[in-house]
């Protein structure tokens, strides 16, 4: 039982050490499915099959990472272009404030 304490240990360390140079996409459509996982193996488990409801929930979380990720990309497009229109004058501009 230790020792299998100790794989799944390492195991798990492994796997998050590949993480390191995850995209922004990847790295929220990645928390997205580990969360889901979570969530679903713990109310999977009320209804008896933990496995199915880690599988469903990874995939649901998966997929609200990415449209969040999406969601953020967009939004940063939107201020990047706001940002780059030249401003009207104003009593401010003359003076170069």
């Amino acid at each position: 039982m230790r020792m299998m304490k100790f794989g799944i240990l390492l195991a798990a360390g492994l796997g998050l050490s590949a993480c390191g140079d995850l995209n922004p996409t990847q790295q929220r459509t990645a928390t997205g499915a580990l969360g889901g996982g979570a969530i679903g193996g713990i109310l999977g488990s009320f209804s008896g099959n933990a496995g199915l409801g880690a599988l469903l929930g990874a995939g649901v979380g998966g997929a609200g990472g990415y449209l969040y990720d999406q969601s953020q990309q967009s939004q940063r497009q939107y201020y990047q272009q706001q940002y780059r229109q030249p401003r009207g004058r104003g009593p401010y501009r003359d003076r170069g404030w």
